[in-house]
């Protein structure tokens, strides 16, 4: 099982929403195979001095082998540099393109 869960908004029930979703996947499938995505102005919940609460969330789950990808354009368009996301994080050049290769690969697309 393979998916690529999406976040662009900066609404923390959003986001809220999409931590819970992944860690109940990883509960209910540990083997699945998870993703994240980060674009436009989500990308701010993923500073490393954001909210603890939702760091720590966060870091459990990149504990638990789901990888975060954190677009560098947005992160460019909200001056955020890329030494102040949360560590575990990677970057890619465009979230829109890493969406598409994800799901070229298999994974199912889901958005909170």
């Amino acid at each position: 099982m393979k998916v690529v869960f999406h976040l662009d908004l900066d609404e923390e029930k959003i986001l809220r929403i999409a931590l819970t979703n992944m860690e109940n996947l990883r509960a209910a499938k540990p083997e699945a195979r998870i993703n994240l995505v980060v674009n436009g102005p989500a990308v701010k919940f993923f500073r490393a001095d954001f909210a603890e609460e939702h760091i720590n969330r966060v870091k459990g789950l990149l504990d638990k082998g789901v990888m975060v990808f954190v677009c560098q354009n947005a992160l460019r368009a909200f001056d955020i540099p890329e030494e102040d996301i949360c560590p575990g994080c990677e970057t890619v050049a465009a979230g829109v393109v890493a969406l598409i290769k994800l799901q070229q690969q298999g994974c199912a697309y889901i958005k909170p």
